[in-house]
Parts: structure tokens; sequence; C-alpha cells
């Protein structure tokens, strides 16, 4: 792989950006939503089909697959990429917020973190440089700095030795990444919602010099109007010609409002982890299929969606095999909800490059206020 990485912003709507990002693997549109395959797996999709939602990449996950299968088996049997039949881009986060939130027993050191697997318990030790190893073992397109994030709400002191630990991380990260042509190390701003500890870290990143850049250390239990006020500045500390990730996120109006900011990606289970609930998301908001009132219902459940769910199901369909725990309800239900994700994307793309998000964004808040279909 000898390509470049190349972000190439093609317009601006306000704040709002879309363009591409150009990899070895092919490119990725943005503003981008990366479908969450944590186990080298979308669950409940196969490859194919998530590429046929419109994704463009997907994420991996270095914590569940340093312990399982293991990096190094990975990498044995010709990388993530192979493993998983995926060939297009793939970005893995670095291991650090699975080992805070996962690993009920941990230890947090200048070096690293040493802790224990959910699995079996057995004794593992997270670094920069490890994580930055077990990514490379992968094969990843695009590699997250190794960093700390603490739960929120926190102390201002404690948020801030947290960020500049990372920051120290990160430094230690861009130096273990090494040269690797057509491959991407972002770096991971953090700062909690303190605007001067945002700046700060902002600076430091950039003084280090990353390929991308991610909003991290959001979506974890601040709730949507604290998240916003951060991203109301946040983004605007960044580089402006590298892509911007926020980490994470999230509902369809996460989404829309951080894109209305500036960010450029975006990643978060939800459509997929609703789908195996009974859960889906549609123009008009969330459906909760296992609800009775869809049991006499052939309608479909977005008479305007494309995908297999909406084109060949009824809802009285979908409430049934829900209903029965049938496997079929989540695959369903997955393709539905990744399919809505990515229509969404490309519905903002369309309208920033047309220079028309405001009013995108205002038919987008007005269906959902309508809510669902009355019942027949």
């Amino acid at each position: 792989m000898t390509a470049k990485f190349q972000f190439h912003l093609k317009a601006t709507d306000g704040r709002a950006r879309t363009g591409v990002i150009e990899t070895p693997r092919g490119e990725i549109r943005t503003p981008a939503f990366m479908p969450v395959g944590t186990a080298a797996t979308v669950k409940a999709m196969m490859p194919e089909s998530v590429r046929a939602t419109g994704a463009d990449i997907l994420l991996g996950n270095t914590y569940h697959l340093m312990l399982r299968p293991t990096a190094e088996r990975v990498a044995r049997l010709g990388g993530l990429h192979k493993f998983m039949n995926w060939d297009r881009p793939i970005l893995t986060d670095s291991g650090g917020f699975q080992v805070m939130s996962l690993s009920a027993l941990r230890k947090l050191t200048e070096e690293g973190v040493t802790f224990k697997s959910h699995i079996d318990g057995s004794k593992h030790q997270l670094t920069p440089e490890r994580s930055m190893e077990i990514q490379r073992l992968l094969g990843s397109d695009i590699v997250m700095c190794f960093d700390e994030c603490p739960a929120l709400p926190a102390e201002e002191k404690v948020v801030a030795e947290s960020m500049r630990l990372s920051m120290r991380w990160a430094k230690r990260s861009r130096a273990a990444f090494g040269d690797r042509p057509g491959h991407a190390l972002f770096g991971i701003q953090q700062g909690g919602v303190t605007q001067e500890l945002r700046a700060e870290s902002a600076e430091k990143l950039r003084e280090i010099g990353f390929e991308g850049y991610a909003i991290g250390g959001l979506a974890v239990g601040e709730g949507q109007e604290a998240m916003f006020g951060v991203l109301d500045y946040a983004p605007g500390m960044l580089p402006d010609d590298k892509p911007r990730y926020l980490m994470g996120v999230g509902k369809p109006d996460d989404i829309v409002g951080a894109v209305k900011r500036g960010v450029d990606m975006m990643d978060c289970v939800l459509p997929s982890r609703s789908g195996r609930t009974g859960q889906a998301w549609t123009r008009r908001g969330q459906v909760n299929l296992r609800n009775a009132r869809h049991a006499d219902d052939p309608r479909p459940l977005d008479e305007a969606c494309t995908c297999p769910a909406c084109q060949n199901y009824s809802r009285a369909y979908l409430h049934h095999v829900v209903r029965a725990g049938e496997m079929i309800a989540g695959m369903l239900l997955t393709w539905h909800n990744l399919h809505y994700y990515q229509e969404l994307m490309q519905g903002m793309r369309d309208a920033i490059a047309a220079g028309d998000f405001a009013g995108f964004e205002a038919s987008f808040h007005a269906l959902r206020a309508e809510g669902d279909i009355e019942q027949l």
C-alpha cells in the first residue's frame, strides 16, 4: 500500500461540510457513518449486505479483537480485511474506552493500563505502543491514538489530568505508529465539557500532527445539550483540512446536529443493537415492533424505504418474528436501520453540496415531529 491518505473538502454550508477521504482501499464519502463491527462482524449482517446499505467504512474494536481471536492470529490469517471479508476501509479504535468501561479490575499508570479480560479473567496490558502494534497487526486503514476517557460528569481536575495523560500518550502513539504510507493515525481531543481544556488538547494534538482528528469524551453521560455545547466550538479548534471524527455518536438527531456543527465522521452501535431488540429507526422516529399495534398491519415499516425489510415484509410479519424471537427479525431490522442511517448521511451530503442544509434539517425535524403512521 503506497497510495496516500488524503482528505478533500468539496463543499461547505455554514459549518456543515461534505467531502471525500481517499484511501488505498477506496473512498469514504463525508459526512460518513461507520457501522460498528466490534468483533470483526457487524452483528446480524453479511459484509456485502453492509456495503449494500451504502457504508464506505467499518469500525473494528482493538480491545475485543486483542482478546479474541487475538491480533496475532488475525495477522497470520491475512489481516482483518481478509479475515472478515471486507475489502474497503476499516477504522479501529484504540481499546482505551473498552478497558475503562468493561474491565472491572484495572490499574492506570503513566505507562498504560493493566486489566483483566471480561471474557476469562486473564491479565493484559495496553500501552500506546501495544495499541499501535495491535492495530498494525489487524491492518486497519485508520488507527486511533491510545487515550483515556473518564465518564461524565467528572470533576474538572480529574478531566484535566486525564486529558493531559492522553496527550502524552498521543505523542507516544505517533512515535510508535511510524511511517506507514496509505494508513492514517488520528489524534483524539479530550477535555470533557470545559472549553479551555478542549483548546489545550487541540493545541497539543496539532503540535504533534495527525492525518485526522477525533473529538472524544462525549456521549459518555453528559446529555445532548451539553454535547452540542461542546460541538459549538470543538470542531473549529481542529484543522480545517483534516477529517473530524465524533466518536460513539449516535441517534439520528445527534448525527444531524453534529454535522451541522462541522463533524465529518461518526460511529455508533445503536442501529445494529436496536435492530436486535425490535427497534427500528425511521424518517418518522423510532418504532417498537414489539408493540401489539403492528400485529395486523399489512403496511411496510416505512413506505419510502428501499431496504429489504420495507420492500418485502409487512409490519405484521416483522412484529411476528420479533415476538417469536426469530433470527430473521434482527437481520431485517438491522439492515433497515443501517440503510436508514446511510440514507440520512447521503441526504446531508446532497443538501450541503446544494447549499440547503438548513432546509434538510427543517424537514428532518418536521417529519420526526409528526411521529409514526397511525394505527389501522
